[in-house]
């Protein structure tokens, strides 16, 4: 379908999705002024079924499962015993099961992981990944538009819940996320009623003056929020802190969890050496990925993503610098120009 609407495809997160599909800056612009349409066809999803579920995920997870309430959801990090982030994961309570979306590129390695500390537990872990797909609306009309095809008010759900509902005849879960602020929804549906959803929604959009968003301008938009990428932004390579996940992924008086002690060790040390921060380039290059950044001539960090903005129009991107490089308005050398830091 995207091929046949013009798009040109790319690999993002590891997957076959859509760059763009006729002009990023417009399609930037759509999710700025009026509503974008998202293919987020990247994840896994995984269910979690039996009585001992909700302490095994809190157990080996960051954040606070036990007190999950029914229909929301909530994100956190799997760690390996050495506090570095093994995975990004979302978790949704429903009432026979907790429901896990993550990343396809690490599904296999994620099953693996997850199952190891299945012991002594009554639990099922089963892949759900080919049965559903996502596909997202964005930007100050999206509400609006969820309310016109599926009768859903999503501005007076809480963030990240998830309720039943239909599109048409298509029988999804809505889901409400708000990216920069603004009421937005995911629809969780069946693989196969993926075409269908998307030119229901696809026409909706366009209806409000939007339409389908590719990720040249998904990337450049979730930069110019702060919204860093799981596989890009931060990873294996990272502990919390470093990724400045702190404050968002963890939970710090539910209790252990894989990785607990490195994480408590760090908080109580109050720094570490190197974070990861916003960037502002000048010029018209968009650095490559591991671009290296300078100090006075020293190596101090690399550039993890990178992309156009617009409105005004720039290159915004994030990296990992040194603690000593890492105060706001501090400007870096790179290959093409400089770069002042953000945050």
């Amino acid at each position: 379908m995207h091929l046949a609407a013009g798009a040109k495809m790319g690999v993002w997160f590891s997957c076959a999705l859509p760059d763009y599909f006729s002009d990023p800056a417009a399609e930037y612009r759509s999710a700025r002024d009026t509503v974008a349409l998202i293919d987020k066809n990247y994840r896994a999803y995984l269910s979690f079924t039996g009585p001992d579920r909700v302490r095994y995920l809190n157990a080996i997870l960051t954040n606070n499962i036990k007190d999950l309430a029914a229909n929301h959801g909530i994100v956190s990090l799997l760690l390996n015993p050495q506090g570095h982030i093994l995975a990004e994961i979302e978790t949704y309570a429903f009432a026979d099961r907790l429901f896990c979306v993550s990343y396809a590129m690490i599904r296999e390695r994620l099953i693996e992981w997850l199952d190891k500390y299945i012991i002594m537990d009554d639990v099922t872990l089963t892949d759900e990944t080919p049965r559903y797909g996502t596909l997202a609306v964005e930007g100050p009309k999206a509400a609006a538009l969820v309310q016109e095809v599926a009768g859903a008010d999503i501005t007076k759900y809480e963030e990240l819940s998830s309720r039943g509902g239909k599109v048409g005849s298509i029988p999804c879960f809505i889901g409400k996320r708000s990216p920069g602020g603004v009421p937005g929804a995911e629809f969780l549906a069946e693989s196969e009623k993926l075409p269908e959803l998307w030119q229901i929604l696809s026409d909706a959009a366009r209806w409000h003056e939007g339409g389908p968003m590719g990720y040249s301008a998904l990337s450049g938009m979730r930069l110019a929020q702060g919204v860093p990428w799981f596989g890009y932004d931060f990873g294996e390579k990272q502990i919390p802190h470093e990724a400045g996940l702190q404050d968002s992924h963890i939970n710090y008086t539910k209790g252990c969890y894989t990785g607990q002690e490195i994480v408590e060790r760090v908080r109580s040390r109050g720094q570490v050496n190197r974070q990861r921060v916003r960037l502002a380039f000048s010029g018209d290059v968009v650095p490559e990925q591991e671009a290296s950044l300078t100090l006075e001539g020293k190596e101090v960090g690399h550039v993890t993503r990178a992309a156009r903005a617009w409105d005004p129009a720039r290159i915004l991107g994030m990296a990992y610098v040194r603690k000593e490089a890492a105060a706001a308005g501090t400007v870096l050398q790179w290959a093409s120009g400089t770069a002042t830091v953000n945050t």
